[in-house]
């Protein structure tokens, strides 16, 4: 099957290579990256052939947008547009409905597997009409694993899931981290290395990410030698916080998580500056001076 990749970063380039991998004629454009088929998404729409399916793996927000406005301009009616970056779903409810105004099919499709993915396959969640979604299936499932790809719903279900998938990963990191925090302040001087291996069997704690924190502690250690403790957010939390709110649904621990995060980019707490001075204030406790 032919298919144009608009982003060739850490998941673009990837996925473009398990689909030729997979047989698929994959044409490519990215503004930044040099080994590509295209220069402009008007020259790669016009190397595919009708019914076209272009996929944009590009960051949510402004670029997803004006790209999108623009191969919706150059979209012929039974083209279909393939969102599988992450963006909020209500963006992409939004963009079904302008696509569908022109006869162009827009699918969602969360995607998860980092780096590992073109080795290992990529777990996808499309949403969409059963049509559009039907007609790429191939392309889906040569890049999941086996029982890695679903159908999950109608327009926005796939960014909706991938972002409460997004939102537990946050959770799940959280807890890995304040685990190894508090045996690594522990009287016992423990191998963190060693541990992180051994639960990697057999623990009803062992996961993916816990191998990837064995694989972190053999390249910087157990104290992460050259990694500062500065964690970045890429809005899904958020999203899966607000939509709990929305809901009435409680989701106090992936609300910690992210609060965490918060937490991390802070060099000087203010909060707990002010906290430090009521302390001295009403109960005469020494502070510590900068």
């Amino acid at each position: 099957m032919q298919l144009g990749m608009i982003g060739l970063g850490r998941m673009g380039g990837n996925m473009a290579r398990r689909l030729e991998q997979g047989g698929h004629e994959v044409f490519t454009y990215d503004p930044k990256v040099e080994s590509r088929t295209a220069g402009s998404l008007e020259e790669l729409v016009s190397q595919l052939e009708a019914p076209r399916a272009v996929w944009l793996m590009i960051p949510a927000g402004e670029i997803t947008e004006s790209s999108f406005q623009e191969l919706l301009g150059l979209a012929a009616p039974g083209d279909a547009i393939v969102d599988g970056g992450n963006s909020n779903f209500r963006d992409s409810q939004r963009r079904h409905a302008e696509a569908t105004a022109r006869g162009v099919h827009f699918v969602d499709v969360g995607v998860s597997g980092g780096v590992w993915g073109l080795e290992v396959g990529y777990c996808l969640m499309a949403g969409g009409e059963a049509e559009a979604v039907a007609r790429l299936e191939p392309l889906l499932t040569t890049l999941a694993p086996d029982d890695g790809y679903a159908h999950v719903g109608a327009s926005g279900a796939g960014h909706f899931v991938k972002m409460v998938h997004n939102g537990i990963e946050y959770g799940l990191m959280q807890a890995y981290a304040e685990g190894f925090e508090v045996m690594r302040a522990s009287e016992f001087g423990l191998d963190l290395h060693e541990i992180a291996g051994i639960w990697r069997y057999g623990s009803v704690v062992r996961s993916w990410l816990l191998e990837l924190l064995h694989a972190a502690f053999e390249h910087g250690g157990s104290d992460l030698e050259g990694i500062r403790g500065f964690v970045e957010d890429s809005g899904e939390g958020r999203w899966t916080i607000a939509e709990a709110i929305a809901e009435d649904v409680p989701v106090p621990v992936i609300t910690a998580a992210l609060f965490a995060r918060f937490a991390s980019r802070q060099d000087e707490s203010y909060a707990a500056q002010i906290t430090a001075a009521l302390r001295q204030e009403f109960g005469g406790h020494p502070v510590h001076s900068e």
